[in-house]
């Protein structure tokens, strides 16, 4: 099951950078302006965001296991619909569904785990469910440059649509309803809100979640913007940057392995502030070395390589201790994380952007920028009270 959860979680990575050494490729291609084929991540992430936002307070009501097999097959027709998009604004409106879609089954896979386990078992599931589905931001890249040649732009949307037939098999052969109806919030949208409410009033709650969803901003900066770095200012190839990807991807796996093992031998909490404070320092000192020194492939790269790997202590930490604050409303919990997450990702994704191509600078401070927010939040908002410290376990 564990798999399978991990390759739903995995739609966000294949979707995007599978395709992103066919940016400037696709630019071409459809006519269209750098900021219009970034705009396809945009709606995607966008998409992404607003899936999880309602379907996974729906779960909390519907159960897990049909709203998953429905997510998966618009995920198969979306994904045809990318690869036949003869324009530009077709392929972002097609994009926006296939995120929505791909939304359903990455908030309800982080639910399906938190109906199962607490605490730091469910940060352990997590970093594992991570390493697995870390095959994915991997492979991606790799598979995307060596398909862009032969088979262009378009068959790589093809090779989603397959791939999102198999995530279809996957879900009715390994994935079980783990919300049995005795534990389900009836009332309707009325109930919903009432989740919603009840969850934004976590304090603790809000500041994992936007831990969380700040470093995934760093993260997304970095993603958006590294086809345009790596090729345009430093030179690199289009098989050479989906080298320089998938190093940066073996980075965020070891570092999730690492992370497994080490939780439960140090509190999960301060897993999180190692991973979020170099986070910080990677930022600052990319930015510094951008100004300073200029545009020098062994410095940048490597510091891109920091700010990647620090995510491996983060992401799955902050889930864990999130989601362990709302026990009762797993489903919405994990929506507000992921809106938040994809939400802000589609933010950030065009502002990277409006330098143009010639410069670095916008995503460096994006990272900056949003490595100094999350450490806030985390120091802010996820400190424990000292009524809680004393009546509440430490995570």
């Amino acid at each position: 099951m564990l798999c399978a959860l991990a390759l739903l979680s995995a739609i966000a990575p294949l979707s995007t950078d599978m395709y992103l050494p066919g940016l400037p490729v696709m630019s071409e291609s459809l006519g269209t302006t750098t900021v219009g084929v970034q705009l396809t991540l945009t709606t995607f992430m966008a998409g992404l965001g607003l899936g999880q936002l309602m379907i996974g307070p729906l779960s909390d009501g519907w159960g897990r296991r049909r709203l998953l097999i429905i997510g998966t097959l618009v995920l198969v027709t979306s994904s045809a619909l990318c690869a036949l998009a003869p324009t530009v604004e077709v392929l972002i409106a097609a994009r926006l569904v296939q995120g929505f879609s791909g939304g359903i089954g990455i908030v309800l896979a982080r639910a399906v785990i938190a109906d199962r386990a607490r605490g730091d078992q469910a940060a352990k599931l997590f970093s594992i469910m991570m390493i697995i589905g870390g095959i994915a931001p991997v492979a991606a890249p790799l598979l995307g440059g060596a398909l862009l040649g032969p088979i262009g732009w378009r068959g790589i949307f093809w090779v989603l649509t397959a791939l999102a037939v198999a995530m279809t098999v996957a879900v009715l052969l390994f994935v079980p309803e783990t919300l049995p109806p005795e534990k389900r919030h009836g009332g309707g949208f009325s109930a919903m809100a009432g989740n919603f409410g009840y969850v934004l009033s976590q304090r603790r709650f809000v500041g994992y979640a936007a831990t969380f969803a700040l470093s995934f901003g760093a993260m997304f900066s970095y993603i958006s913007a590294s086809p345009f770095v790596t090729q345009e200012i430093l030179g690199l190839s289009p098989g050479q940057f989906s080298l320089v990807f998938a190093v940066n991807s073996v980075g965020l796996v070891g570092g999730n392995i690492v992370n497994s093992r080490l939780i439960g031998r140090f509190p999960t909490r301060s897993l999180l502030r190692a991973g979020v404070t170099t986070l910080f320092c990677g930022g600052a000192l990319l930015l510094l070395s951008i100004l300073v020194v200029g545009y020098t492939p062994w410095l940048i790269l490597p510091l891109m390589f920091v700010c990647v790997s620090s995510l491996s202590f983060i992401l799955g930490n902050a889930t864990a201790l999130a989601q362990s604050q709302v026990p009762k409303a797993a489903g919405t919990g994990s929506a507000v994380i992921g809106a938040s997450q994809f939400g802000l990702a589609a933010l950030v994704s065009p502002l990277v952007g409006l330098g143009g191509e010639s410069t670095a600078v916008p995503m460096a401070i994006s990272i900056l920028v949003c490595g100094t927010l999350a450490l806030t939040a985390f120091t802010v908002l996820t400190r424990e009270a000292r009524v809680d410290a004393a009546r509440e376990p430490a995570h």
